[in-house]
């Protein structure tokens, strides 16, 4: 009898070691891993001087996001004048995003949707890099209101069009030593002094407008509309952040990237017949950026952006302008 509470004794000791030694493997690991994670934060290509890593690595920013788009197209086909101005319904999500070391989890919630009065679909994604910034959106919307000229009678209505867009943008930033887009965009870093770079920049849209069937049916007059466009654009542009303030409250960002079209498809077929452009004319792309972030204090901030992308085309036969803004507020904290 004794022995054998000897032996459970001890096999208990044995499981707890077991359990013992198991726990503390993985807390070195958890550990190893949170240095690696740390020292890759921490460490910049950045002149310190102006562009600093926030002290904390924690953190967590609540954003309000709402973005919207709109074509505007005019054209003569088959002797027929015609003009269209149609534009999305705005799409306004709320996300929560948790970063921690620079790797992010977000949650963004549509109350339109959840509540059915909006059906389009919305894909962005953005990447601002010390030397290298892109931002992507794809669109795919039923939601088309405006009005389309045909002949000088109105026809469009609710749920008339659908209309897919893309576009890209893409920034290389020259004086990234010193100049910091994630600053502005991201508050992943901190800019203490001002400063300015030369950014060069490309662009691409695209995007394509059909008339619905059920359009037809409901206005057998309606005419059968078919817009396409495709705009390639290279150019180079500035782009400045002012810190204000006597502890660097304030971040002001304002940059502008005009881009020359090297590449244009733009089509318009009404009824069958169809219209293109000149393939190469001067027109031209303006990508815009504007920020503001105000540090209540090392860890608290809160601020606005907007990102917008506009062309300007031009020909004798067939316009088409795309345009596409995204806007942002945010407040942050920091642990």
């Amino acid at each position: 009898m004794i022995a054998a509470i000897v032996m459970v004794c001890t096999a208990s000791a044995q499981s707890d070691s077991l359990a013992s030694d198991t726990v503390s493997h993985k807390l070195s690991l958890t550990k190893k891993l949170d240095e690696k994670l740390s020292l890759r934060y921490y460490k910049s290509s950045y002149d310190s001087s102006y562009v600093v890593r926030p002290r904390e690595k924690w953190l967590f920013k609540p954003t309000v996001n709402q973005t919207g788009t709109s074509i505007h197209a005019k054209g003569t086909v088959n002797n027929v004048w015609s003009k269209y101005d149609l534009h999305t319904k705005y799409q306004t999500t709320i996300s929560m995003e948790v970063d921690y070391c620079d790797i992010a989890l977000a949650l963004s919630l549509n109350p339109a949707k959840m509540s059915g009065n909006y059906d389009d679909y919305e894909f962005t994604f953005e990447y601002h890099g010390n030397q290298f910034s892109f931002d992507l959106d794809y669109q795919r919307a039923t939601s088309l209101t405006g009005d389309i000229n045909f002949g000088n009678i109105d026809y469009l209505d609710e749920d008339a069009l659908n209309m897919k867009v893309f576009n890209l943008t893409a920034y290389y930033t020259f004086n990234h030593k010193r100049f910091s887009f994630p600053a502005a965009f991201y508050q992943n870093y901190i800019q203490l002094r001002s400063a300015g770079s030369w950014l060069a920049g490309v662009n691409f849209q695209s995007g394509s407008i059909r008339t619905t069937s059920e359009l037809k049916a409901r206005s057998p007059l309606a005419p059968d509309v078919h817009i396409r466009a495709a705009h390639l654009g290279i150019g180079g542009g500035y782009g400045y952040n002012w810190v204000l303030g006597e502890e660097s409250q304030w971040l002001l960002h304002l940059s502008m990237v005009p881009t020359f079209v090297v590449y244009n498809y733009n089509m318009l077929k009404v009824n069958g017949e169809r219209k293109d452009a000149k393939p190469m004319r001067l027109n031209m792309i303006f990508n815009e950026r504007a920020a503001v972030v105000y540090h209540f204090s090392p860890r608290y901030f809160a601020g606005a952006s907007l990102m917008m992308s506009n062309s300007i085309f031009d020909d004798d036969a067939v316009i088409v302008n795309q345009n596409k803004w995204l806007a942002r507020a945010f407040f942050g904290l920091r642990l």
